[in-house]
């Protein structure tokens, strides 16, 4: 079922990155994901999702580092007239989904030698991970395109 789950997940998750990339990106549409997501960590007031610290770490920092780069190198922000667009390589959505598998399989394993609640907070930790470094670059980029101003179409 958890299975199932995943890939009901993983092909909705696909489809809001096309949709998304068909828009402008503003700094809002890059700051707010991980600011919306960081919510999640309440889910540790609950003690059975609560992992040791250096899973949590070891986890962000598989995430920031290893799961980041090909989300980075495989997406570019291009300035089209006025407005700040997302450009992804070919090969973005191929990062996608061998991420989506990498994560199903993992998860499958972990179920098997930890609590689900505590598997379900390490990735959520791993992938906190993995949006913070990914949108941080992106914000990073964004201003670097628009000389650090803020744009008419920033949204914010």
């Amino acid at each position: 079922m958890s299975v199932a789950v995943a890939v009901l997940g993983f092909v909705g998750v696909l489809a809001w990155r096309i949709r998304e990339g068909r828009t402008a990106v503003t700094i809002r549409k890059i700051v707010i994901p991980p600011l919306g997501m960081a919510t999640g960590f309440s889910m540790f007031m609950v003690p059975m999702f609560r992992v040791p610290w250096m899973w949590a770490a070891v986890a962000f920092l598989l995430g920031a580092i290893v799961l980041a780069i090909p989300l980075i190198r495989t997406s570019r922000l291009k300035l089209v007239g006025d407005q700040v667009m997302m450009h992804r390589s070919a090969s973005f959505f191929v990062v996608i989904v061998v991420l989506g598998i990498i994560r199903i399989l993992a998860h499958s394993y972990l179920d098997t030698v930890m609590s689900i609640q505590q598997t379900a907070g390490l990735f959520f930790i791993l992938a906190f991970g993995m949006i913070l470094h990914w949108r941080m670059n992106m914000l990073f980029e964004y201003r670097r395109l628009t000389g650090g101003r803020l744009p008419e179409t920033a949204g914010l």
